[in-house]
């Protein structure tokens, strides 16, 4: 017989936007089972780690905090009590083995493709004793299994739509933990927006390690990503479209002609080109060399004038030279972007950049990055100002710091403040753009208006 008894769940996620995402679809399988979310560890009779195996260090922190939570479970069990600690997501991938040998008090290790099968594993530990671990590949889709939530926290939704990778860049652990590139089938997509628009979203995130490398059976044929977005922009409710992260040898026809025709898509595109170098982006596997993307960004930009792109960098990659770095600095001098995030090289094991020689030395990469994140501030900082007298639409989706204060996300991503009512939360406004800072927007009401929705969101003037 099930135990119906209310107990709390605390779920700790690190990383990309898809830990978020299935994080989400977790605590919905737990919900039948009696569990609801807490944020306070102390409080939780489960507890779940949703990690992230891109950045150096990252199981070792998932270590340190499992020895902290060890200590609650522990102080729980002498008070008669109980808690379930398990560790999902790609450190789990990767060393799930490891995980129950460095820290035997877990009891439950699973991997990103089979978070469908977590009730099944919490029940058979409610039957028997000893931990379980799950990290194979299995046949059948998690998707199949994982509704979307009955609700949303603001008014933004995130959607994954595409899972693995295929491309293996010799720095990247995700084809390792993900698996192979996987679709999900388009009317399973759509069916999970329309649920999500009926829960309150107004705009959706699809997710994807290559999301444009997307693919979806619709009936005797395939849909790209460029079909999917129209056919999401028919969505009754759904107002904004966004995409991410993509994969720039994937970029399509069909994918830039959705940046043309349809308003709901925002103008705003994540393009990582990780290096400006063709010598370095060559030794990194990338798929594409400096004149290509640069291409690319042209295509874009002809497509929707008003694009803002955003970025990934990596400096310091194996035998990347004074000279690769500067060609770097160059392209991003020549895109011109509105933010970015840039990272040292940092060796994954088992990946074969690791193995590379010509390791490039910590001090060199500081001062390499430092100078990147320099110019990349100052490109930020140039375009929140020139966004100043233009008036946003601004979807309203969290309170402010401050007494009736509101902040929203403008088409770019900025975070916009506005003095203006509770009532106004999740309306996309129209405001006029009084003032900027390195990461953020003040806004007034267009006209001292009302709230009122701006309706689809205009297109805006380079």
């Amino acid at each position: 017989m099930t135990d119906t008894a209310p107990k709390k769940l605390h779920i700790k996620t690190y990383g990309c936007q898809m830990n978020v995402y299935d994080s989400d679809r977790m605590a919905g399988l737990l919900a039948p089972l009696g569990y609801a979310l807490t944020d306070a560890v102390d409080d939780a009779d489960m507890v779940l780690l949703n990690t992230c195996h891109i950045r150096e260090k990252a199981a070792e922190k998932v270590y340190s905090e499992l020895g902290r939570i060890n200590k609650v479970k522990q102080a729980r069990h002498k008070d008669g009590g109980a808690m379930i600690l398990g560790v999902a997501g790609c450190v789990a991938q990767a060393e799930g083995e490891e995980v129950l040998k460095r820290a035997p008090y877990v009891d439950m290790v699973f991997g990103p493709q089979t978070y469908h099968r977590l009730p099944e594993m919490v029940a058979k530990l409610h039957r028997e004793k000893g931990a379980q671990l799950d990290t194979d590949f299995p046949e059948e889709s998690k998707f199949d299994h994982m509704s979307a939530p009955a609700r949303i926290e603001g008014r933004a939704a995130f959607l994954t739509v595409q899972e693995g990778c295929d491309k293996f860049c010799t720095f990247c652990v995700v084809p390792y933990t993900r698996g192979a590139e996987f679709s999900r089938p388009v009317a399973q997509v759509i069916a999970e927006a329309r649920d999500l628009a009926a829960a309150g979203a107004r705009e959706i995130t699809l997710l994807g390690q290559n999301v444009n490398a997307y693919h979806g059976e619709d009936g005797k044929e395939e849909l790209g990503l460029g079909g999917l977005i129209r056919r999401m922009a028919e969505i009754d409710g759904i107002d904004r479209l966004r995409y991410t992260t993509s994969y720039p040898a994937e970029v399509d026809d069909a994918l830039i002609a959705a940046h043309r025709d349809v308003p709901e898509l925002m103008p705003y595109l994540h393009l990582p080109v990780q290096s400006g170098a063709d010598r370095v982006l060559q030794a990194m596997n990338r798929r594409h060399g400096r004149d290509f993307y640069l291409d690319l960004v042209d295509r874009l930009r002809a497509a929707r004038p008003d694009l803002g792109l955003s970025s990934d960098f990596i400096v310091g990659f194996p035998g990347e030279s004074d000279a690769d770095f500067e060609e770097t600095l160059d392209l991003v001098r020549a895109v011109g972007y509105v933010q970015a995030y840039s990272f040292k090289y940092s060796p994954r094991p088992g990946t074969p950049a690791a193995a590379m020689e010509m390791q490039v030395p910590e001090d060199v990469k500081d001062a390499r990055l430092a100078a990147l994140q320099d110019l990349l501030n100052e490109q930020q900082r140039a375009f929140n100002e020139s966004c100043v007298g233009r008036t946003l639409p601004v979807l309203l989706d969290r309170p402010g710091r401050h007494e009736g204060q509101l902040v929203g996300r403008s088409p770019y991503m900025q975070a916009v403040h506005v003095e203006a009512p509770a009532d106004w939360m999740g309306r996309i406004v129209d405001l006029d753009i009084v003032s900027a800072g390195g990461n953020s927007l003040g806004g007034v009401p267009r006209g001292g208006g009302n709230g009122e929705d701006a309706g689809q969101p205009a297109r805006l003037t380079a």
